[in-house]
């Protein structure tokens, strides 16, 4: 799989991030949520919290 990396600052640290793939799909790093009220997580799926400047700043990249 290819990433090309459309939001986040850091390079090699455990930073959030927003990725896009070679396959059509977005790839997030970002906290793990442990309180998921509310939400509704199935088998192998985590829920992650973002800042919402990093949410814009990837979908901007999208639309260049």
């Amino acid at each position: 799989m290819e990433l090309k990396k459309l939001a986040g600052g850091c390079e090699y640290d455990n930073c959030p991030a927003v990725h896009l793939t070679d396959r059509g799909s977005v790839i997030v790093i970002g906290t793990a949520v442990d309180d998921q009220a509310g939400l509704r997580v199935g088998p192998g799926e985590q829920a992650v919290e973002l800042p919402l400047a990093l949410l814009e700043e990837a979908v901007s990249e999208l639309g260049r």
